[in-house]
């Protein structure tokens, strides 16, 4: 029996999806099926309708870009034995001139070039590592509002000639002094006091997410690659969770340069001929990883040494684990001297020093063997 391909393009939005064919025997045309509801149920009614005009031997393969909508399309399909391709937007090619742009030809794009075999699949992370990089999040969120509510109480003080004595900010101490300012006027005070209550509740998310976040964390299937990237120097707790969450599986990535790349690390080049340019990193892949470990990156300013609270992190780890997290140690720590003696500026030396961090982030994902993988 001959087997024929149905592509099926979908251009999914919060309340609907336009569906697109293209045929892979032959050279026919792309064909416009329809608009329908953006929910499961009226998918499943255009899946069937699509089936019934076909052959019995006819696969139907899925395709359409990953965005706000996120996997629910993809995992729906699949539980139901369909092929599903969810690719990225940023590496969709693009024809030079094109100026229409419509939801109907979004889909026939998506299935012109699925049937050439010219996208670029993204990866689909199961709904447990999902739930884990979802939690990640939010607790970044908190850590950002945090931040601005610190910015912006100590712009308004700085206004009105308010500045704090102590050596460290936003401690216990420090938040007393807040609270004892008595501002001129009675809006001035009403906003201050919003400064302070935005500074609290915000804090007290980041604690509770974090709490959250170490609590679940044994129970993760990823658990034992977490807990080994806390080998690593400055790859605390909530920065191997975030790592891990967010890349999932990393043997996926067959060399360290992959995933380099993938977390958008790797110099820009705008190359011609013999001429070969060079620029700033890329920041096309994760950023949430990408600013994970440029904060770690800051630790290997400091001579190589294993602490107290880093042993601790080592404790029951594999001595491949441990070697290879010392000679990140050793490598990191002279290259981030190395490069600042020579005047490199410091958040050029940082991020070099985070590249490298990725790649031996991989090298001890590797040396890990996880359940149900």
């Amino acid at each position: 029996m001959e087997h024929n391909i149905t592509i099926v393009g979908l251009d999914v939005h919060k309340n609907s999806i336009e569906i697109v064919t293209a045929e892979t025997a032959g050279n026919q045309e792309v064909r416009h099926y329809g608009k329908i509801g953006g929910d499961m149920t009226s998918l499943d009614k255009a899946i069937r309708k699509l089936r019934s005009v076909r052959s019995n031997g006819t696969e139907l393969r899925f395709v359409y870009e990953a965005g706000p909508c996120g996997y629910e399309i993809y995992r729906h399909l699949t539980k139901q034995g369909f092929q599903c391709v969810v690719v990225a937007p940023s590496l969709i090619p693009k024809k030079s001139g094109a100026r229409i742009k419509n939801d109907r030809r979004d889909a026939e794009n998506l299935a012109r070039l699925e049937r050439a075999g010219e996208l670029t699949k993204v990866y689909v992370p199961r709904e447990e590592d999902e739930a884990m990089r979802d939690l990640t999040r939010a607790r970044e969120d908190a850590v950002k509002a945090q931040r601005t509510a610190r910015q912006l109480s100590g712009a308004f003080l700085l206004r009105h000639g308010h500045r704090y004595p102590g050596r460290q900010s936003w401690t216990p101490v420090h938040m007393r002094w807040l609270s004892d300012i008595t501002m001129p006027h009675p809006a001035q005070q009403i906003t201050l006091q919003e400064y302070i209550h935005a500074i609290t509740e915000s804090t007290e998310r980041v604690t509770r997410l974090t709490d959250q976040i170490q609590q679940l964390l044994p129970e993760w299937h990823m658990e034992p690659i977490a807990k080994a990237l806390q080998a690593l120097r400055g790859v605390a707790p909530i920065v191997a969770t975030t790592t891990v969450a967010e890349i999932g599986d990393m043997n996926r990535f067959e060399r360290p340069k992959q995933l380099m790349t993938y977390l958008g690390l790797i110099p820009s080049e705008h190359s011609s001929g013999e001429s070969i340019k060079r620029g700033s990193i890329t920041k096309t892949g994760n950023g949430h990883v990408r600013r994970a470990l440029v904060e770690a990156a800051q630790a290997y300013s400091f001579p190589a040494r294993v602490s107290r609270h880093l042993l601790k992190r080592q404790e029951g780890l594999p001595q491949s684990v441990r070697e290879i997290a010392w000679k990140a140690q050793v490598r990191l720590c002279g290259r981030f001297r190395r490069m600042m003696a020579r005047g490199k500026q410091r958040n050029k030396v940082v991020t070099a020093i985070a590249r490298e961090l990725a790649g031996f982030m991989w090298a001890i994902a590797r040396e890990v063997q996880i359940q149900g993988a």
